[in-house]
Protein backbone atom coordinates (compact mmCIF):
# COMPACT_ATOMS: atom_id res chain seq x y z
CA UNK A 1 0.00 0.00 0.00
CA UNK A 2 1.60 3.37 -0.63
CA UNK A 3 -0.23 7.16 0.35
CA UNK A 4 -1.70 7.78 -2.71
CA UNK A 5 -3.78 4.59 -2.09
CA UNK A 6 -5.39 6.66 0.76
CA UNK A 7 -6.79 9.23 -1.40
CA UNK A 8 -4.77 12.52 0.07
CA UNK A 9 -4.52 15.77 -1.41
CA UNK A 10 -1.99 15.26 -4.42
CA UNK A 11 -0.10 18.50 -2.47
CA UNK A 12 0.21 15.78 0.61
CA UNK A 13 1.48 13.20 -1.68
CA UNK A 14 4.15 15.75 -2.99
CA UNK A 15 5.22 16.88 0.30
CA UNK A 16 5.57 13.03 1.28
CA UNK A 17 7.52 12.14 -1.02
CA UNK A 18 9.63 15.01 -0.71
CA UNK A 19 9.93 13.42 2.97
CA UNK A 20 10.77 10.06 1.93
CA UNK A 21 7.79 8.91 3.55
CA UNK A 22 6.94 5.66 0.96
CA UNK A 23 4.53 3.98 2.33
CA UNK A 24 2.10 4.41 5.38
CA UNK A 25 2.55 3.07 8.89
CA UNK A 26 0.54 0.07 10.27
CA UNK A 27 -1.22 2.82 12.44
CA UNK A 28 -1.77 5.02 9.19
CA UNK A 29 -3.07 2.25 7.19
CA UNK A 30 -6.32 1.81 9.25
CA UNK A 31 -6.58 5.31 10.81
CA UNK A 32 -6.27 7.76 7.89
CA UNK A 33 -9.37 5.92 6.16
CA UNK A 34 -11.77 6.21 8.61
CA UNK A 35 -10.90 9.65 9.39
CA UNK A 36 -11.31 10.93 6.11
CA UNK A 37 -14.25 9.51 6.05
CA UNK A 38 -15.40 11.03 9.29
CA UNK A 39 -15.42 8.60 12.26
CA UNK A 40 -13.89 9.66 15.50
CA UNK A 41 -10.79 7.49 16.61
CA UNK A 42 -9.34 6.41 19.55
CA UNK A 43 -5.58 5.22 18.75
CA UNK A 44 -3.33 3.80 20.82
CA UNK A 45 0.43 2.58 19.34
CA UNK A 46 3.73 2.98 20.37
CA UNK A 47 6.00 5.87 19.81
CA UNK A 48 7.41 6.29 16.13
CA UNK A 49 4.66 4.49 14.84
CA UNK A 50 3.57 7.52 12.54
CA UNK A 51 0.70 8.66 14.95
CA UNK A 52 0.84 12.14 13.98
CA UNK A 53 0.76 11.87 10.57
CA UNK A 54 -2.20 9.25 11.06
CA UNK A 55 -4.28 12.04 12.30
CA UNK A 56 -2.74 15.13 10.91
CA UNK A 57 -2.27 13.76 7.36
CA UNK A 58 -6.62 13.35 7.35
CA UNK A 59 -7.31 16.78 8.82
CA UNK A 60 -4.91 18.95 6.22
CA UNK A 61 -6.31 16.70 3.39
CA UNK A 62 -9.74 18.24 4.29
CA UNK A 63 -8.38 21.79 4.88
CA UNK A 64 -6.56 21.60 2.12
CA UNK A 65 -9.42 21.36 -0.56
CA UNK A 66 -11.09 24.68 1.26
CA UNK A 67 -10.39 28.19 0.39
CA UNK A 68 -9.27 28.89 3.79
CA UNK A 69 -10.93 30.50 7.05
CA UNK A 70 -9.51 33.12 9.13
CA UNK A 71 -10.82 31.49 12.18
CA UNK A 72 -9.57 27.84 13.88
CA UNK A 73 -10.98 24.87 12.34
CA UNK A 74 -8.61 22.29 13.96
CA UNK A 75 -7.59 22.15 17.57
CA UNK A 76 -4.81 19.84 18.42
CA UNK A 77 -4.26 19.79 22.11
CA UNK A 78 -0.88 17.83 23.39
CA UNK A 79 0.68 17.63 26.92
CA UNK A 80 3.99 19.76 26.50
CA UNK A 81 5.21 21.93 24.39
CA UNK A 82 7.94 20.01 22.38
CA UNK A 83 5.06 17.79 21.19
CA UNK A 84 2.59 20.57 20.59
CA UNK A 85 6.38 22.37 18.47
CA UNK A 86 6.88 18.57 16.92
CA UNK A 87 3.65 18.91 15.28
CA UNK A 88 3.42 22.38 13.82
CA UNK A 89 6.87 21.55 12.46
CA UNK A 90 4.75 18.28 10.77
CA UNK A 91 2.13 20.21 9.52
CA UNK A 92 4.81 22.72 7.79
CA UNK A 93 6.17 20.38 6.36
CA UNK A 94 3.38 18.28 4.85
CA UNK A 95 1.58 21.74 3.65
CA UNK A 96 5.00 23.06 1.82
CA UNK A 97 3.62 21.35 -1.48
CA UNK A 98 0.48 23.28 -0.74
CA UNK A 99 2.11 26.88 -0.85
CA UNK A 100 2.60 25.98 -4.92
CA UNK A 101 -1.18 25.80 -5.43
CA UNK A 102 -1.82 29.37 -4.08
CA UNK A 103 -3.05 27.63 -0.63
CA UNK A 104 -1.33 28.69 2.88
CA UNK A 105 -2.07 26.59 5.74
CA UNK A 106 -2.02 28.62 8.85
CA UNK A 107 -1.20 27.54 12.12
CA UNK A 108 -1.10 28.85 15.42
CA UNK A 109 1.01 26.92 18.33
CA UNK A 110 -0.10 28.25 21.72
CA UNK A 111 2.39 27.00 24.19
CA UNK A 112 3.40 27.92 27.63
CA UNK A 113 7.16 29.25 28.39
CA UNK A 114 6.79 30.86 25.30
CA UNK A 115 5.71 34.85 24.53
CA UNK A 116 2.06 35.90 24.29
CA UNK A 117 2.99 38.32 21.45
CA UNK A 118 3.83 36.16 18.38
CA UNK A 119 0.62 34.08 19.41
CA UNK A 120 -1.75 36.43 19.68
CA UNK A 121 0.36 37.76 16.31
CA UNK A 122 -0.67 34.21 14.97
CA UNK A 123 -4.05 33.94 15.82
CA UNK A 124 -5.06 37.79 15.16
CA UNK A 125 -4.13 36.80 11.58
CA UNK A 126 -6.50 34.07 11.14
CA UNK A 127 -5.18 30.98 12.19
CA UNK A 128 -6.96 27.82 11.06
CA UNK A 129 -5.05 25.28 12.76
CA UNK A 130 -4.24 25.87 16.82
CA UNK A 131 -2.25 23.68 18.66
CA UNK A 132 -1.36 24.22 21.80
CA UNK A 133 -0.93 22.85 25.41
CA UNK A 134 -3.53 22.87 27.81
CA UNK A 135 -2.49 25.63 30.26
CA UNK A 136 -1.77 27.97 27.26
CA UNK A 137 -4.78 26.96 25.28
CA UNK A 138 -6.79 27.84 28.70
CA UNK A 139 -4.59 31.05 29.17
CA UNK A 140 -6.07 32.65 25.56
CA UNK A 141 -9.66 31.68 26.10
CA UNK A 142 -10.26 33.00 29.51
CA UNK A 143 -8.90 36.33 28.16
CA UNK A 144 -11.35 35.90 24.80
CA UNK A 145 -8.02 36.13 22.59
CA UNK A 146 -9.24 32.79 20.49
CA UNK A 147 -12.55 31.77 18.84
CA UNK A 148 -13.54 28.27 18.90
CA UNK A 149 -16.74 28.36 17.64
CA UNK A 150 -15.48 27.23 13.84
CA UNK A 151 -14.05 24.22 15.11
CA UNK A 152 -14.56 21.05 13.17
CA UNK A 153 -11.83 19.05 14.25
CA UNK A 154 -10.27 18.15 17.62
CA UNK A 155 -7.40 16.04 18.24
CA UNK A 156 -6.23 14.77 21.86
CA UNK A 157 -2.89 14.05 21.52
CA UNK A 158 -1.25 11.79 24.57
CA UNK A 159 -4.91 12.34 26.13
CA UNK A 160 -3.93 10.04 28.51
CA UNK A 161 -0.41 12.10 29.39
CA UNK A 162 -2.91 14.69 29.80
CA UNK A 163 -5.19 12.94 32.10
CA UNK A 164 -2.40 11.99 34.34
CA UNK A 165 -0.86 15.31 34.68
CA UNK A 166 -4.21 16.51 35.98
CA UNK A 167 -4.06 13.85 38.96
CA UNK A 168 -0.80 15.40 40.17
Amino acid sequence: MDFASLGLHSALLGALSRLAHTAPTAVQQQAIPAALAGKDLLVSSHTGSGKTGAFLLPLLHRMAGDAGERRPRALILTPTRELALQIERAARDYTVELRSTGRRLRTACLIGGAPFGPQLNALAEGSELVIATPGRMLDHMERGRVDLSGVMTLVLDEADRMLDMRRH
